[in-house]
């Protein structure tokens, strides 16, 4: 049985993991709140600067009590990026400091595609169209030849920046997805919004701006405004994923990232799939926030098929994409 400890931590949530092929042994994590505004990178840093040691010792312990030793784990992986360079920089020394101290290999993986392994394992899905959203990155992927290629993606914001953005204006403390997915469902009257969609491209920034004019200038119900704000968006997402099925004539979808929580854009596309009589797939809302199972298992796959990073190897990358990994852990097509 293979054991990768897996520490993730590219923006406000730090956790830690033990993961083997079949199953999560612990997993802990400590989440930096800010008291006001979004996400400060310095500051979340500091955050998980101060917390990491903790976070660890209790996966330690947690694994202890399932008969596990710190001399039963095979590497180390973490999030190399993208992300908050601060932050990744803090677990980044973290990862490398308990791989010399363990002497086992370091595995260095990329965010994005740790969202989608997880959906896979969590799920079961073989070759899907994925739609992954989170704060920063909003992109269409699918699996050929080797790599994970992006389809479309967002020209400037991620959807899950626009959602805060819009709810920092709002008043609202952050995380403020889930707080305009509260008022959305109590707006009864579409307010015209943007739809930008560029080819296969997508872009949200100017839905941020027509939002807060709305509430602004024009004096629209606020919970008017979220509702619109969100089919507006979550329209646009839906089509691209649903262009990227037919292109690739496949009948598989799932949905990745901390965004895919919303009920509404689950329905979304869930409406879609069934219209295509295609599977939907999304995994439980804890693999869908950043956590340290999925930079575990990730890295479960590259250890597996012996794809470790050297040390000297091992800088944070905070712009990686995910088309930039080679795909070693699955057959090519």
């Amino acid at each position: 049985m293979t054991l990768i400890l897996g520490l993730e931590g590219t923006a406000w949530n730090l956790s830690a993991a033990l993961v083997s092929e079949e199953k999560t042994i612990c997993e802990a994590e400590s989440t930096y709140k800010p008291l006001h505004g979004g996400i400060h990178p310095r500051e979340a840093a500091q955050h998980h600067a101060s917390e990491i040691k903790n976070v660890v010792s209790r996966v330690f312990r947690g694994a202890e009590e399932g008969v596990f030793s710190l001399d039963s784990i095979d590497a180390i992986a973490f999030s190399q990026g993208p992300g908050m360079g601060p932050c990744l920089r803090t677990v980044a020394t973290a990862a490398r400091a308990l791989a010399i101290s363990l002497k086992i290999p370091l595995v260095g993986v990329n965010h994005c595609i740790a969202h989608i392994e997880i959906g896979r394992w969590q799920c079961g899905t073989k070759d899907p169209v994925v739609l992954y959203v989170s704060g920063a990155n909003s992109q269409v992927l699918a699996y050929r030849a080797g790599r994970y290629r992006i389809l479309g993606e967002t020209l400037d914001i991620g959807i899950g920046n626009a959602l805060d953005k819009f709810a920092r204006y709002l008043g609202m403390s952050h995380p403020g997805g889930p707080k305009i997915e509260e008022l959305a469902s109590k707006g009864t009257e579409y307010v015209y919004m943007p739809y930008v969609i560029k080819g296969m491209d997508l872009s949200f920034s100017g839905l941020t701006t027509a939002a807060k004019d709305a509430i602004n200038v024009h004096h629209h119900k606020t919970e008017d405004v979220c509702y619109s704000f969100q089919e507006t968006a979550f329209a646009m997402l839906t089509e691209v994923t649903e262009r990227a099925m037919a292109h690739l004539g496949k009948d598989e979808m799932l949905l990745a990232g901390g965004v895919g929580a919303n009920r509404r854009l689950q329905q979304m596309l869930q409406t879609m799939c069934h219209d295509r009589e295609a599977k939907f797939y999304v995994p439980e809302n804890k693999y869908l926030k950043d956590n340290g199972t999925m930079i575990a298992y990730l890295g479960l796959l590259h250890f597996k098929t012996g794809d470790t990073t050297p040390i000297d190897k091992s800088a944070v990358k905070q712009n990686y994409r995910p088309d930039e990994v080679e795909v070693t852990w699955r057959e090519q097509s």
